[in-house]
């Protein structure tokens, strides 16, 4: 009988590569000249495996949905979604910002952003490069659309608000002291001065090679803790040294999660049972690290001056790395690299208003 754990923690059992697995895996096969054996088919199955590994996992999922999302439009109005048609994309595309039916999805009679027409774009260029197929996205037909859907339905991108520290203190507040409390305490402390992607935060192992989806570890020294990461723009280290109180602490947090756990070796931040008194051996699940913001955010009073509706709209994962940015007083470049930026603009599209109207050129005009 599997045992009980806590629900917050489970995530969807949705895997991508039962959506596209089988179609796109024929792209990488033997030519049709070669025999095949045993050898050759286990390198083959090989091939499959580092070609999946080319995209996170949560981009693939995205990537799949997409897929999955087209064949369904190409359905509806009678199409088939291969070979691809460039003017039946520029169609979709289309349907996407400004619906004119039925809708795959009742959720989407609604127009779709122009960031996720452009995601959903991106998708479908994967998808048929996983057939064998090439997606010209400069064809009038995609172009000229998504050019005029751009000029037309284009906003000011909408970013996720940044916690301060007064915010984080607060929120760590509100979390108990037993096993879970303590753990999800280091998840906020280091997220928070790490400047973490949720997703980096629970892919971390304790040791190096711990895990097969391992995505980096830590090392825990007498200055802090040194964090080895595999992200988004390759490997960088981040550097989180011990605070001025243990009470705010994130490496001091960290070890007492990993004492009272009994961890070490394998996953940092794994589930519990579901009376909160024993660590398991299953890793977190990102979702996790949103639902735990948004709950202490709530519970914090941070920004009570919205209604809850608008409060758990504004704050996410990303909460945690962009207040970071907003409130280190620290020299641009050394934000750049603890964060993995390859821009300086990028680290400045995290600093939520930190340097407004901190330079005023119309007094040094002399107006």
């Amino acid at each position: 009988m599997p045992e009980n754990t806590e629900k917050s923690s489970s995530g969807p059992s949705f895997q991508p590569d039962e959506v596209h697995h089988d179609e796109s895996d024929a792209a990488l096969a033997l030519p049709s000249h070669v025999a095949g054996s045993g050898t050759l088919d286990r390198l083959i199955e090989n091939a499959r495996g580092y070609a999946r590994q080319a995209a996170s996992e949560n981009t693939l999922k995205a990537y799949a949905r997409d897929w999955a999302h087209f064949n369904r439009w190409c359905r509806q109005k009678g199409t088939d979604p291969l070979p691809p048609s460039p003017e039946m994309i520029g169609l979709y595309l289309t349907d996407l910002a400004a619906p004119t039916g039925p809708s795959p999805s009742q959720s989407e009679l609604r127009p779709l952003s122009v960031s996720t027409i452009e995601r959903r774009l991106s998708g479908l260029g994967w998808n048929y490069s996983q057939r064998g197929f090439t997606l010209d996205r400069k064809n009038r037909h995609i172009a000229a659309v998504l050019a005029g859907i751009k000029r037309k339905h284009a906003r000011p991108p909408t970013q996720k608000e940044a916690i301060t520290p007064e915010d984080i203190l607060a929120m760590v507040s509100t979390l108990p002291f037993d096993l879970r409390g303590l753990r999800d305490r280091a998840i906020l402390l280091i997220g928070y001065a790490g400047g973490l992607r949720r997703s980096e935060i629970v892919s971390l192992d304790l040791g190096k090679d711990d895990t097969p989806d391992s995505g980096g570890w830590i090392d825990i020294q007498d200055p802090g803790a040194l964090l080895t990461l595999n992200a988004k723009t390759g490997w960088r280290e981040v550097e989180i040294g011990r605070g001025s109180s243990e009470h705010t602490c994130p490496v001091h947090a960290l070890e007492q999660w990993l004492h009272f756990a009994k961890i070490n070796f394998g996953p940092v931040f794994t589930r519990t049972s579901r009376d909160g008194k024993r660590a398991l051996e299953h890793r977190l699940n990102d979702k996790h690290v949103a639902r735990l913001i948004k709950s202490c955010v709530l519970k914090a009073g941070v920004r009570a001056d919205l209604p809850e509706n608008e409060r758990l709209k504004l704050f996410s994962g990303h909460s945690l790395r962009a207040g970071l940015a907003s409130s280190a007083q620290v020299d641009e470049r050394y934000m750049q690299k603890h964060l993995g930026h390859a821009t300086a603009e990028m680290t400045r599209r995290y600093q939520r208003n930190r340097d407004r109207f901190k330079i005023n050129l119309t007094k040094a005009a002399g107006l």
